[in-house]
């Protein structure tokens, strides 16, 4: 079982961030998956850097843990060549530490470049393509390439590791499982939904599965949950909305009537480790192998000396 830490760049400055990640470093994570948005979910929020500025950093502030994207939208705010080179870069930075996660996206961050927001499917189709244009520019020398939907002319990467990144594919939904297993090289997912593993599994996917697991520490439970209240309650929303709604403002009131009791149902939180590995155990028992923490508490801080003492045995023992 592979450990690791959500950097959570909506709700902490980069700087910070960047922090976060060489203390979960020291904690004994496996890897931290940092999110890619333009927009943060909420007004409240109130930050929103640039990953692969924050990634440059992380590479050269560390030493061991691997670095991910949680995930990017590779083919309407920023084309597939683009991404295929900040993604070589930001491998050889990190020696090889590199995994980018890749996602259909959200109308929140993709609409501010003017190209509109497809639906599912077509974004699913461009999807598949910026794959292709992204292995083909890791393979070496220069491409050309022309899809239904996106194009490339005349391009290369120069500056390549002697490994390509693993790309690992976001799904919410069985066609983007079956994407994930015939275009990528591992499944991403925010739900302990086993029927996403079994149809990645069944139509061939047999690279990691990375699982996001929501989490609130705090010292007494009213704390932790207010916390996630106000850090997470976008998250109850569903994929159905989260990638529709175009700014925070739909966002804020999307969730106005989500309750601290619907963030129970979710979270592990407060200050017993026993209602968090519940948690972890049911994203294990689907069949998630790499699993990320979310901290919504308060304290970061705490949540790192909580994750040293009382999470990290049990969940690796999980494996």
């Amino acid at each position: 079982m592979r450990i690791g830490y959500k950097l959570f760049a909506e709700g902490y400055g980069p700087r910070e961030i960047v922090e976060q990640a060489v203390r979960a470093e020291r904690a004994g994570f496996d890897f931290v998956e940092v999110s890619d948005h333009f927009h943060p979910w909420l007004f409240s929020h109130g930050h929103s850097g640039f990953v692969w500025s924050m990634l440059a950093a992380i590479a050269e502030r560390t030493e061991r843990v691997e670095i991910a994207t949680g995930v990017t939208c590779p083919f309407l705010r920023i084309h597939p060549a683009i991404i295929a080179q900040a993604a070589a870069t930001t491998a050889l930075l990190s020696q090889d530490r590199f995994t980018l996660g890749v996602g259909a996206g959200e109308r929140l961050n993709e609409h501010v470049v003017g190209q509109g927001w497809p639906n599912a499917t077509t974004r699913h189709e461009m999807l598949r393509e910026a794959i292709d244009i992204m292995r083909l520019l890791w393979s070496g020398g220069y491409h050309s390439y022309k899809g239904e939907h996106l194009v490339l002319e005349d391009a290369r990467v120069f500056d390549l590791p002697d490994q390509p990144p693993r790309v690992v594919v976001a799904a919410g939904g069985e066609e983007a499982a079956v994407l994930a297993a015939e275009a990528g090289d591992g499944l991403f997912a925010t739900e302990p939904s086993s029927a996403l593993v079994d149809t990645y599994r069944d139509r061939g996917g047999g690279g990691p599965r990375y699982g996001e697991v929501p989490l609130a520490w705090a010292a007494d439970d009213d704390a932790a949950l207010e916390s996630a209240h106000e850090i997470f309650r976008f998250g109850l929303t569903g994929w159905k909305v989260q990638a529709e709604l175009p700014n925070p403002v739909n966002f804020e009131a999307a969730t106005a009537l989500v309750s601290r009791e619907a963030m129970a149902d979710v979270f592990g939180y407060g200050p017993d480790p026993e209602r968090h590995l519940k948690v972890v155990r049911q994203f294990a028992d689907a069949g998630f192998d790499h699993l990320a923490l979310i901290n919504a508490g308060p304290d970061p801080e705490g949540f790192f000396r909580f994750f040293e003492t009382e999470l990290a045995e049990p969940i690796r023992d999980l494996a």
